[in-house]
């Protein structure tokens, strides 16, 4: 498996996707792009107004857009992709996604997720005051998703470098 290969960085939100996919695209070289950033700017509005103003399915149509988009090449080669969390649920995506790139996971344990989101009002999937349920339950209806990807890393316990070690060495077949 050479270097060259896109990379797409899934997994839950607060599992290290942009701060990993950052120092990954550095050191390998690539450009690095979060797709919550493409959506937003086709949107012309945030991920939080979406979900507002226009729902959750709306939401989903925009990603679903942004990805075929990716995989036809229209972002450029050399990519390490920061997902939304749900992006890999619909098997469609994760299908676009491997035939781009390689799939690759980051999970981490529900208190770790909490802690690492915080108190922040922009993650319309968790709600004030519900967010350790919320996650327990999106967690479990995506584990599937998750669980279907070409390299799973649990990122509990571990910095940033070393997980970028484990992708880097995976992607370089070392």
């Amino acid at each position: 498996m050479a270097s060259e290969v896109n990379i797409v960085l899934a997994g839950f939100m607060g599992t290290g996707k942009t701060t990993v996919g950052r120092i990954l695209a550095r050191r390998l070289g690539h450009k690095f792009v979060d797709m919550d950033e493409l959506i937003e700017k086709d949107a012309c509005m945030s991920i939080a107004e979406i979900f507002g103003k226009e729902g959750e399915a709306r939401f989903r149509e925009i990603e679903a857009g942004i990805i075929k988009r990716l995989a036809a090449g229209d972002f450029g080669e050399k990519i390490v992709l920061s997902t939304g969390g749900g992006a890999v649920v619909n098997p469609g995506n994760r299908e676009l996604f491997r035939s781009w790139g390689t799939l690759v996971c980051l999970t981490a344990s529900v208190d770790e997720i909490l802690k690492r989101v915080g108190d922040r009002d922009d993650r319309p999937l968790l709600p004030a005051g519900e967010r350790r349920e919320a996650a327990l339950r999106l967690l479990s209806e995506r584990e599937h998703a998750y669980r279907d990807c070409d390299l799973e890393v649990e990122t509990t316990g571990k910095s940033v470098d070393e997980v970028a070690d484990i992708i880097e060495r995976y992607v370089r077949g070392t």
